[in-house]
């Protein structure tokens, strides 16, 4: 199973607006971004899938989180899989 949840997310603006993120909140927490493990595109080739860039990242906790970004409307997510999310800070 895998869930979607809206998060607040800022970022590096470079040669174009929200190149990379920086840092994001979830709820009262502040993750800052150390690293940018991956990052990918899926196109919105697939019917009733958005567009949407991907960026597999590394938080000062050492922690590794999936974020997506939907291309059209902007809209940040962290993607979890499994039941719940377990921040263990």
């Amino acid at each position: 199973m895998n869930d979607l949840i809206p998060v607040k997310v800022e970022c590096h603006s470079g040669y174009k607006a929200d190149e990379y993120p920086k840092r994001f909140y979830l709820d009262e927490y502040q993750f800052n971004v150390l690293e940018i493990l991956d990052r990918w595109y899926h196109g919105d080739s697939s019917p009733g899938i958005a567009a949407a860039n991907y960026f597999k990242i590394r938080t000062q906790n050492d922690k590794t989180f999936i974020l997506k970004q939907e291309v059209q409307s902007g809209n940040w997510y962290l993607w979890i899989k499994g039941e719940s999310l377990h921040l263990d800070l």
